[in-house]
């Protein structure tokens, strides 16, 4: 378990450090090709878990350790201890010795000490400690001040519970393939299988329990595939006919390809400006058994791409913060700056005004984000169609004007559809 421990440590050094939590934890499995995969979920959990909850753990470390902790490894070993402590089910006198142990190499027995007085102090006073932390907004919500003060100046008494359900851990949610039976179907046969699920009113399937994709009936014949439910709304509302040339602007990982494919016979263009990650929708499809036509492209530069036959749906899936799947990314938290927002507006703004000259009159256009904050969302679209005369709002999610929040179920995402006269 030191191993386990040292290694999650690392992995969230790094990602403070500016990298995303997938990569770093890639790098570490290619640093240590050893690994069981137990350890491996046990190194992964920790790591979520840490950057879950950092802010509540940074402010008990900042009340046991007031002094900057100069090495980054250390501040983040003891971080990692302290949401094992927490949260995790281990022995509290196993978690203190792998952390002090592991402590020794940061500069031998007076660290050693160190991190042994802090763990077993965060014990001897832990009711106090989280009492002390929860009366400040960033302890207590575990994200960064200027996120907190934006997600309440938009959604007021509201959003201290949409940032909590950020912290939860995300439920497994499925989409069943039309072609081989659809939710219905995929329901009795998670049930022969001994796996209990229900269905939402849009055919999303949750599991009571995540299980690996290996236990999922059918899931290599392409029966199945593991999608949030909130995702699972860009398919139907992009309303693709057979037949239609449909564009997928920003395709990867490929999970909205799939489902449009599974629901109608389009001819698809399936566009990623990332070849690596164009590589993931190619092995998407080929396991559902389906075909698309796949470009590395910078979707907002139709000149280098396009073929000049203008498509009858359009999916722009826009880089955004992503805001709305935090319980899935909690590095994002901590990554993002209040400065990225306006930037990610920028981009959304150019490919929105470059893909709508490859629209059919007549075609539809689904821009959606998995972002929660306005800038990147209603106020793209108003200000979108303010600057096209022929650009008419059909709608999107219904309720709060297109947007999705976070809930027990789905994560959050905004959805609006656009139809070219």
């Amino acid at each position: 378990m030191h191993r386990i421990q040292r290694i999650a440590a690392q992995t969230v050094t790094i990602v403070l450090a500016g990298t995303g939590l997938n990569t770093a934890l890639e790098t570490a499995w290619r640093s240590y090709p050893q690994l069981t995969a137990s350890e491996r979920g046990a190194i992964q959990d920790i790591c979520y878990g840490t950057l879950r909850h950092l802010g509540k753990l940074q402010a008990v470390l900042g009340l046991l350790a007031p002094k900057p902790i100069v090495i980054a490894e250390l501040r983040t070993l003891l971080l990692t201890a302290l949401y094992r402590l927490e949260y995790s089910k281990a022995a509290p006198y196993a978690v203190v010795n792998q952390a002090v142990e592991c402590a020794v190499q940061f500069g031998g027995g007076h660290v050693r000490s160190f991190a042994n007085a802090v763990l077993r102090n965060y014990l001897r006073r832990r009711e106090d400690l989280l009492a002390r932390v929860s009366a400040c907004d960033e302890g207590r919500l575990s994200y960064p001040n200027w996120w907190i003060k934006k997600m309440r100046i938009a959604f007021g008494p509201e959003a201290d519970d949409i940032l909590e359900m950020g912290n939860h851990q995300p439920p497994m949610t499925l989409r069943a393939n039309v072609r081989q039976g659809g939710a219905a179907e995929y329901m009795q046969r998670l049930n022969n299988a001994g796996l209990e699920a229900r269905q939402l009113e849009n055919g999303a399937l949750v599991l009571a329990k995540p299980v690996a994709i290996g236990r999922l009936p059918g899931f290599g014949d392409g029966a199945v595939s593991v999608q949030d439910a909130g995702a699972q709304f860009a398919g139907p509302l992009l309303d693709a006919k057979d037949g239609m040339r449909v564009l997928d602007a920003c395709a990867a990982p490929g999970g909205k390809t799939a489902h449009i494919l599974e629901i109608a016979d389009v001819a698809m263009t399936a566009l990623d400006a990332d070849a690596v990650r164009l590589q993931r929708v190619a092995s998407n499809l080929e396991r559902i058994g389906l075909r698309a036509r796949l470009q590395v492209a910078d979707a907002g530069a139709p000149e280098t791409w396009w073929d000049g036959k203008p498509f009858q749906r359009v999916l722009l899936d826009a880089p955004c913060s992503a805001s709305g799947v935090v319980r899935r990314h909690p590095d994002i938290k901590w990554l993002r700056r209040l400065s990225d927002i306006a930037g990610f507006a920028i981009k959304q703004r150019r490919l929105l005004d470059a893909l709508w000259k490859v629209v059919a009159r007549g075609g539809k256009l689904l821009y959606v984000t998995c972002s929660i904050f306005e800038e990147e969302d209603q106020q793209i679209i108003a200000a979108f169609a303010t600057c096209h005369a022929n650009a008419h709002i059909l709608g999107g999610m219904p309720g709060r004007n297109g947007l999705l929040l976070p809930a027990n179920d789905h994560d959050g995402f905004f959805y609006a559809l656009l139809q070219k006269s």
